[in-house]
């Protein structure tokens, strides 16, 4: 292959942030899912659960779309994991009091039950993960710029 038509404006494939930021991504991503793996869980349905909670934490109610909108998430993709944590009893939906398209999302307590294990070994990971930071506040600061642009 010739190097006059190489594409790459870095010398180094890991000067390239999105490049590293997809590799620790990846890292990351896959020892969440073998920590979540024996609760019959995946990472996509632990935020949902644990974005559930967190936001009935803050108020009573919380319908779905509050809880895509929390976790940046697809509403689509959302409701779907939303349906198939029901299937696995972990939460129910339903009818908005006020909002008859909305559908009001609760925790069952096999569902509770179950965030509270997948919160412990979620949180030891990230924290023994993130352990290698410098300045960890620095980092979330900037994770949160990031996204801010949204």
């Amino acid at each position: 292959m010739n190097k006059k038509n190489n594409p790459f404006s870095y010398k180094n494939s890991n000067d390239a942030t999105g490049f590293l930021l997809y590799k620790v991504h990846n890292f990351w991503q896959r020892e969440i899912k073998r920590n979540l793996k024996e609760l019959n869980i995946t990472h996509t349905q632990f935020v949902i659960l644990a974005s559930t909670y967190w936001l009935i934490l803050q108020k009573e109610e919380v319908t779905q779309i509050e809880i895509a909108r929390h976790a940046k998430m697809d509403v689509m993709m959302s409701s779907n994991v939303i349906r198939t944590l029901e299937k696995k009893q972990l939460l129910k939906r339903m009818e908005h009091k006020i909002d008859t398209r909305a559908k009001l999302v609760i925790l069952t307590q096999k569902g509770i039950d179950t965030l509270n294990v997948a919160v412990k070994k979620v949180e030891t990971f990230d924290r023994d993960f993130f352990s290698n930071l410098q300045n960890e506040k620095e980092f979330n600061k900037e994770l949160l710029r990031l996204i801010s642009k949204e």
